[in-house]
């Protein structure tokens, strides 16, 4: 075999185990594995989970803070100074601050990533291109599905409709959508799923960024979905405008995104950073209500977004972070809540990519992290090391970590 974890734990109140790892593929898991490897790696009790999986990210525009700076703290600037910025923005420039932000991802034991990837007319395709390009280079450490994205809108720029079409020509995997941008929602979202259909591919759109529940168009979008059969292949981002609504309003609306299986990526970090600006006293969190979905049987994800630049001015692409930082952010802590974060990092963003044979379990492809914390209901909580990180059966991230206290004896008379 290739790989050998000994005495791993994969969950708690279980008695740890041996893994093996043959040709890419989690091959045998048993108490005790007595055979030869060509890599042993003692467990001593440490956690054993999935890859991580990022699902909703803009490498592209990744690490700008020190160069484009959003001094309101809001969302509309943060997209005002970003499309003035843009244009400065060479291909090289790009593939080398994505190149950067998506090394920080891999190392924190991302195997899996969906990232959405610009172009406009102004703009070009040179970013698009770069992101493209990562994505061959790095697909030895991990997978990545691109997202035709237009940001700043589809109709309100002439060209960008054939723009899009090219996007999928080129090689995107998902089509993008962002319905707020563009003078009428709908019509934004019937062009996208036209689209889709036209390429078979699945959507995620950026959907109701708003403190308030006043424009929102998530309920034609589900129905929309349940209409085209698209049922299951719709994702959407920040959704913060649903937080705004009262229980009785929401809860029609969760239960038309649980018919229609739409997937839900709360990004906490620039939510909580961007929302809430005009807000003077008992400033809303403008994350979207996370419980709720989750309890009404929608698949929620969390997920980065950015990483410093104007929408996000901090982060270091551990996207277990995020997971902590949702913790307080959506009540999470609670004995029964707390363990379904983890979920949110791992299996429910891997049903969004439809990563196929995910997981750890005998059969599964042999993407796997393992943590610096031996109880895996407290791994998000711990936001420990990731001690190794396999990618299709092969270490691609080996954290060496020595720690040493001293402490002063005390003085006696």
């Amino acid at each position: 075999m290739d790989i050998l974890f000994k005495q791993v734990r994969l969950n708690d109140g279980e008695p740890l185990v041996d893994v093996a790892i043959e040709n890419g593929k989690v091959t045998q898991i048993a108490p005790t594995i007595d055979e030869t490897a060509k890599t042993v790696i003692p467990g001593d009790g440490h956690v054993l989970i999935p890859g991580l999986v990022e699902s909703h990210i803009h490498l592209d525009k990744a690490l700008i803070s020190n160069r484009v700076h959003n001094q309101s703290g809001t969302l509309k600037e943060a997209i005002a100074v970003t499309a003035k910025a843009k244009p400065t923005f060479t291909a090289d420039d790009i593939y080398q601050r994505a190149k950067t932000a998506l090394e920080m991802e891999i190392k924190h034991g991302v195997t899996s990533m969906r990232t959405h990837a610009e172009f406009s007319p102004e703009t070009g395709f040179d970013g698009f291109k770069a992101i493209l390009r990562l994505k061959e280079e790095y697909r030895d450490m991990i997978d990545m599905q691109v997202v035709a994205f237009p940001q700043d809108g589809i109709f309100k720029l002439p060209g960008m409709t054939k723009m899009m079409d090219e996007a999928m020509q080129m090689g995107a995997d998902v089509v993008g959508g962002i319905p707020y941008v563009d003078p009428d929602p709908e019509q934004h979202i019937d062009f996208v799923f036209d689209l889709a259909k036209k390429y078979d591919k699945d959507l995620d759109f950026h959907q109701d960024f708003f403190d308030n529940a006043d424009k929102m168009s998530i309920k034609y979008l589900a129905e929309k979905t349940i209409k085209e059969g698209y049922q299951g292949r719709v994702t959407v981002g920040h959704e913060t405008a649903l937080a705004a609504l009262k229980p009785e309003e929401l809860k029609p609306i969760i239960e038309l995104m649980h018919k229609a299986q739409i997937n839900v990526i709360s990004v906490p970090e620039t939510d909580l950073h961007l929302g809430g600006r005009t807000d003077t006293y008992n400033v809303r969190r403008c994350v979207t209500p996370i419980r709720k979905l989750r309890d009404g049987g929608v698949n929620v994800a969390l997920s980065t977004n950015n990483i410093r630049n104007p929408f996000t001015p901090f982060g270091n692409g551990d996207i277990m972070q995020v997971g902590f930082l949702a913790v307080p952010a959506a009540h999470l802590g609670g004995l029964d809540d707390l363990p379904t974060v983890l979920d949110m990092l791992t299996t429910n963003p891997a049903k969004i990519l439809k990563l196929q044979e995910y997981g750890v379990q005998e059969g599964d492809k042999a993407d796997l992290v393992l943590l610096d914390t031996k109880k895996k209901s407290d791994a998000v909580i711990d936001i420990p090391e990731r001690l190794y990180v396999i990618k299709n059966g092969r270490v691609t991230v080996k954290t060496e970590k020595k720690v040493s206290m001293y402490r002063q004896e005390p003085v006696t008379e």
